[in-house]
């Protein structure tokens, strides 16, 4: 294209050429941006699920991902190498391992029956488990165990396996630790 031709091109072409795409990716990740930021909070005001939930959980107790790592060795082997399996608990200050508020991030079930209490007397819940995501496995091993063997689940038996779970909500399972900024300095620590 020679200059003449070019400079006679309407405003609408080289904006078109350059100048729109760049804008209109800028704008859309103002938008993403602000939905992201929108669904945070929403999901922050949130309270986590109560009521039939915390019933049917009431009976289960803790058994640790060992456990869990004998029908779901995939999962388990994975869990293993990811942050939750590997830093969680290894990267707090021996300091911060006795603090409640860490603990409660930082370790399997804390506070709650049968939950994580030290890393002596419970040392299968240190750090974020399978339960911490999926609830205490108890009701689930049991539920399953006579169907291992089974090659095809009826839908009673499929019912049943979803339901010895732990439903995983955004509001009952990540927002409690990943919405909050609990990373302060402690003041027992220094």
């Amino acid at each position: 294209m020679s200059e003449s031709s070019e400079a006679a091109m309407p405003t609408v072409d080289r904006a078109a050429r350059g100048v729109f795409p760049r804008n209109s990716i800028l704008c859309a990740l103002v938008v993403v941006v602000a939905l992201l930021a929108a669904i945070r909070g929403e999901l922050a005001a949130q309270p986590p699920a109560k009521g039939k939930v915390a019933e049917a959980m009431a009976d289960r107790v803790y058994i640790g991902a060992n456990r869990c790592g004998v029908c779901h060795l995939k999962e388990y082997k994975s869990w293993q190498t990811s942050k939750h399996g590997k830093d969680a608990w290894e990267k707090v200050p021996d300091g911060y391992r006795t603090d409640p508020e860490c603990l409660k991030c930082h370790t399997t079930g804390y506070g709650q029956p049968g939950g994580f209490k030290d890393a002596g007397s419970t040392p299968g819940l240190k750090g974020v488990s399978c339960e911490a995501c999926h609830g205490p496995g108890s009701k689930h091993e049991e539920v399953c165990k006579p169907l291992v063997e089974k090659k095809k689940l009826s839908p009673e038996e499929k019912k049943a396996v979803r339901e010895s779970i732990f439903p995983m909500l955004p509001q009952n399972v990540c927002v409690m630790c990943h919405l909050e900024q609990r990373h302060k300095e402690h003041p027992k620590v220094k």
